[in-house]
């Protein structure tokens, strides 16, 4: 059985690739799970982290159908984990190609440093479901882009191809097709030379005057993804999607 996660250090970069093909890197529990032991064991093992998909994807979101059928992704520990990035010691960079989606358009934002090829996008789709921004989407995109940006993201489920993404301040480079990885791996090669106490202060300042309300949205989103789970709109939302039509929402 194939790991939904590989892992490889090399010259103290560690690279997590998400391994799921066949779904365009859609996480289940599994994969996320997998994600967060490699994040953890990193904080001791390497000088610099890549987190990244294969050239189709990043990271589609969340396993719908996986997620219907076992309850839910796990958003609280997914929660927790995306913190666990955000907290890491070490500087952490996204090396992105294809769909950032749901989910994994959090994880991406989670690094401290985002790759975008130029033909990848970021896209907060929950909307279309039924549901809201969750893995502090919320807060990680309106730190960067603003709140209008980030109510245009989640009002409108649009796709935020990466010069714009770089225009709106959640790229932090854009390169051309296919060389999104390699460009990650140069820059993180350079930060695993470099001073390591340094970077660690100088992240921890960083994160900590900008996203003052992470925490609370994690709170409100868990909240908030708990209701419309339970919502007639959300079982609408899920079987349109399954049966590749129009969904017909009715707000109860």
């Amino acid at each position: 059985m194939t790991s939904s996660v590989l892992t490889d250090l090399q010259d103290g970069v560690v690279t997590i690739t998400i391994n799921r093909p066949e779904s365009l890197n859609a996480l289940t529990r599994e994969a996320i799970e997998a994600v967060g032991e490699s994040v953890a064991e990193a904080a001791s093992t390497a000088r610099a982290l890549i987190l990244t998909g294969n050239d189709r994807s990043f990271s589609s979101g969340a396993d719908l159908q996986g997620s219907v059928q076992n309850g839910g992704l796990g958003l609280d520990r997914a929660n927790e984990i995306i913190r666990s990035i955000i907290d890491l010691p070490i500087p952490t960079i996204a090396a992105v190609s294809g769909p950032a989606a749901g989910i994994g358009c959090s994880l991406a934002l989670a690094c401290d440093y985002t790759v975008m090829s130029e033909e990848s996008y970021l896209m907060l789709a929950f909307t279309k479901i039924g549901l809201m921004p969750d893995g502090g989407a919320t807060a990680l995109v309106a730190a960067s882009a603003g709140r209008h940006r980030a109510m245009k993201m989640a009002l409108t489920a649009q796709k935020v191809w990466a010069k714009e993404a770089a225009d709106w301040g959640l790229a932090s480079l854009v390169t051309p097709a296919g060389e999104h990885l390699n460009r990650a791996q140069e820059i993180a090669a350079q930060w695993a030379q470099g001073a390591p106490l340094a970077f660690a202060a100088s992240k921890e300042a960083i994160n900590t005057a900008t996203l003052t309300e992470l925490d609370d949205a994690f709170d409100r989103e868990l909240k908030g993804q708990t209701d419309l789970r339970a919502s007639k709109d959300f079982a609408e939302g899920v079987a349109a999607f399954m049966e590749k039509r129009g969904p017909n929402f009715t707000g109860e």
